[in-house]
């Protein structure tokens, strides 16, 4: 036997005037003598024809169903199967299928099955059939999920510092964003031409002034192309030889390697892309080089070179040097950070003090320690108050634990590409520099700053400990893209005035500064706790989502903030131990959604309690609040607010 009773709508249209509270609406309902409340005419039950009172799901670009989930609306559900057909009837005629009835579902929903799979227009066309029959109240594509992104990369499994129990935790991170529309300048040796890079990368530029060092045959120049860095005996100040490092190419790889493409390896921001900026060649390169292709990659100009047309949003530097800043440095990178520009740098391998390394101790800059496949800090890695975050830089003593990424075979000159494994602390810096990109291609607004307090919240403790300074710990991607899921900055509102920061709090003005996604969440008459004015939440005995937001800016001097509300909770629900109907007070900062408190028909009254919710977490931040009512299909349950407050001390 079904747990429901005949549904209570919201309304029940017989005229005009709807009262809501019967004999039979459960504990907290009106009683059978109080006066009718009129309610809003937007909130008479829709007409049975109208197709766009039904939530028809979507329909993903490529794919095919045969099955689909089908909500009744009670009268046709309790009819029996027979008239259940009559909801899908003619649109199967239409789409030249044969359907069956297959099974009901948990949440009172059936599914049903065609003959032959329907694609694209062809299955909205059916579902929008459905809905035109006036007997649903959902239909949707039973979807097919699958595990989160896993790259068919043949190397990916040697990519540890993306999923192994240390990595990043970068699959399920994938499956919120890939960088798509992000833009991210590798200032390194260049790049060499790479099957698993090519696609992903864009125009960039040669800064290196030095003819002889570049090995181009000229200074500054369009062309990033990596020469190669090798030097001969006594080249570079010492009395060994080198060879190429193709270190730019390495770089570039795990930032933005092409994935999913059954060949080599994966990158961290897949979608994003790459724009090489050559500011090392032999023996290394200039600060003047490096400091004017900061500011180049971010959209400024350079005196003698063309602007860039494809500004970075982030900007890699996996190099370094000793000294102090320097005024040089801190210019150019603030001048990046003023057009929105993040810079990401790399906390150096000296196995000291970070604050003796730049840039790595300049402000305005995201200093980045490595890792190794234990969790630990790297045996190499430079430490202390300047680093900001750690990520994967690996250990090559031992096989298979250094970074795997792309790389050109050459000793000298390019030759054939290839990979490798490599270590260091410029390893761990395009991790985190893809992880922006990740970010950025969710919200692009985000500013510098709100990229590094992200981060900094979406870390996780070092896996083997640090007791020497790793910042605020392992950068975890999945916890990072899970807060930024549906959220963004939230844009500072008006002035509020004092004591109460909410504006127009018990609705007596309708709507006013408060936005809602149902129009009919504003009601007046006798039901109001003062006044004549509140919002009403859900009430239909259907499924049905609202939204009741409003932003607030709680003071960074307040010793306390605390959220109040009036709620009056009225149910058809007749258990008394589960929670069918909810409304959650959320409390979104642009980087998550938190959950502050939840009531549902369990909380039925016979007249409005006060409510309280913490917001003292939340001081110095502009906020957005949110009461969020979800209903389930069948018995009404109404949440009526009044009277809402946000005060401080």
């Amino acid at each position: 036997m079904a747990r429901f009773s005949t549904p209570l709508r919201r309304t029940l249209a017989v005229s005009a005037a709807v009262v809501i509270g019967m004999s039979g609406f459960g504990i907290g309902a009106l009683p059978a003598t109080a006066s009718p409340v009129p309610i809003p005419a937007e909130k008479s039950l829709p007409k049975a024809s109208a197709d766009n009172k039904v939530k028809i799901g979507s329909v993903e670009s490529g794919e095919a169903y045969d099955k689909f989930i089908v909500t009744y609306k009670a009268s046709a559900k309790e009819a029996g199967k027979s008239s259940r057909a009559k909801a899908w009837g003619k649109a199967a005629k239409a789409a030249g299928v044969s359907v069956k009835e297959m099974r009901a579902m948990a949440t009172g929903s059936f599914v049903v099955k065609a003959d032959k799979k329907l694609k694209g227009d062809s299955a909205k066309e059916f579902m929008a059939d459905i809905a035109q029959s006036g007997l649903v109240e959902s239909v949707e594509p039973d979807a097919i999920m699958k595990i989160s992104m896993t790259p068919n990369d043949t190397r990916y499994g040697e990519q540890w510092h993306y999923s192994g129990t240390n990595g990043m935790r970068l699959p399920s991170a994938w499956d919120v964003a890939t960088g798509e529309g992000s833009i991210v300048a590798v200032l390194d040796t260049g790049i060499t031409s790479h099957s698993d890079l090519n696609a992903n990368v864009i125009s960039g530029y040669d800064f290196v002034s030095s003819s002889e060092s570049a090995r181009d045959g000229n200074g500054r120049d369009a062309n990033p192309q990596d020469e190669g860095d090798w030097y001969a005996a006594g080249e570079c100040g010492g009395s060994y030889s080198g060879s190429s490092s193709w270190h730019g190419t390495h770089v570039a790889g795990t930032v933005a390697a092409v994935t999913n493409n059954s060949s080599g390896v994966a990158g961290v921001a897949p979608d994003a892309k790459i724009q090489p900026v050559r500011v090392l060649a032999k023996c290394g390169g200039s600060l003047s080089d490096i400091a004017d292709a900061i500011i180049w990659a971010s959209g400024g100009s350079v005196p003698g070179v063309p602007n860039n047309p494809t500004p970075a949003d982030t900007i890699n530097m996996s190099l370094g040097g000793g000294g102090a800043c320097g005024s040089t440095y801190q210019a150019a990178i603030n001048s990046a950070v003023s057009r929105g520009t993040s810079v990401v740098v790399a906390a150096g391998n000296e196995s000291q003090n970070a604050s003796n390394s730049r840039p790595a101790n300049c402000e305005n800059v995201i200093t980045v320690a490595a890792s190794n496949p234990s969790g630990a800090p790297s045996y190499y890695t430079n430490y202390g108050s300047a680093i900001d975050v750690t990520a994967p830089g690996g250990d090559t003593r031992y096989a298979g634990q250094g970074v795997l990424s792309t790389i050109n075979t050459g000793t000298t000159t390019p030759s054939s590409q290839g990979y490798t494994f490599n270590q260091g602390t410029s390893m761990a810096t395009p991790h985190v520099a893809g992880m922006v990109a990740l970010m950025k291609s969710v919200d692009p607004s985000m500013s510098p700053a709100a990229v590094e307090t992200a981060l900094k919240q979406g870390t996780r403790a070092m896996p083997g400990g640090c007791s020497i300074g790793c910042g605020a710990g392992l950068v975890d991607a999945t916890k990072i893209m899970s807060a930024m899921e549906g959220t963004g900055p939230t844009p500072t509102p008006d002035p509020e005035p004092s004591g109460n920061l909410l504006k127009n709090a018990g609705f007596e003005n309708g709507s006013e500064y408060w936005t809602a996604n149902r129009a009919d969440t504003f009601e007046t008459g006798p039901a109001a706790r003062s006044g004549n004015g509140l919002a009403g939440l859900n009430g239909w005995g259907n499924s049905n989502t609202y939204t009741l937001d409003q932003k607030v800016t709680i003071p960074a001097d307040a010793s306390a903030a605390q959220l109040e509300f009036y709620l009056h909770v009225l149910t058809n629900e007749t258990t008394a131990y589960s929670q069918y109907d909810k409304l959650t007070v959320q409390v979104l900062d642009g980087y998550g959604t938190y959950n502050m408190g939840t009531w549902s028909n369990l909380d039925a009254s016979s007249n409005y309690e006060l409510q309280t919710v913490d917001l003292g977490n939340f001081r110095g931040k502009t906020v957005t609040l949110r009461f969020k009512g979800v209903e389930d299909s069948w018995q009404a349950t109404l949440f009526r607010i009044d009277d809402a407050a946000v005060a401080t001390s």
